[in-house]
């Protein structure tokens, strides 16, 4: 049996650990949007490297779903899917023909804060309105705060 002290340090250790993994999975996107770009200037063609992304995507999600046997979904559970769920697949779509568009003009530091940003007030918003069946979080005073600065951000690393 394990004593508190050791369940807390286990769990801060699990909590870094994920730390860990979301800055790995930020490092992952500013290096594909530099990839994509470098695609785009050898296709000669935003959607045909958007589209090559989205296939090494595909062809990822299916060596995991086969590798961890996930059972295909049911139709009633299919059905059972709010409408607005099925969305993502398209906004990723933007996102990624986005970034590829805007990464020569703006560069890599300045498209990635500002997405940053974007994304910071869009989840504070969702948090707030309890959005697409997020719990609500409040606006709050650090949370306004914490856009400011990053806002602030990018106004230093733009060029």
């Amino acid at each position: 049996m394990t004593s508190f002290g050791e369940a807390v340090l286990g769990h801060h250790m699990q909590v870094w650990f994920l730390y860990l993994l979301a800055l790995g999975a930020g490092i992952s996107v500013a290096t594909q949007q530099v990839l994509n770009g470098n695609l785009r200037s050898a296709l000669n063609s935003p959607a045909w490297a958007g589209l090559v992304s989205y296939l090494g995507g595909l062809v990822t999600m299916a060596v995991v779903l086969v590798a961890t046997r996930e059972p295909v979904p049911s139709w009633k559970l299919v059905t059972a899917v709010p409408w607005w769920a099925w969305s993502g697949g398209i906004l990723g779509g933007v996102f990624i023909l986005l970034m590829i568009l805007l990464l020569p003009s703006l560069g890599a530091a300045t498209l990635l804060a500002l997405v940053v940003a974007g994304q910071m007030t869009a989840g504070i918003a969702m948090d707030h309105f309890g959005l697409f069946g997020l719990a609500q979080h409040p606006v709050s005073v650090s949370r306004l705060a914490g856009i400011a600065l990053i806002i602030g951000g990018v106004l230093l690393i733009k060029d």
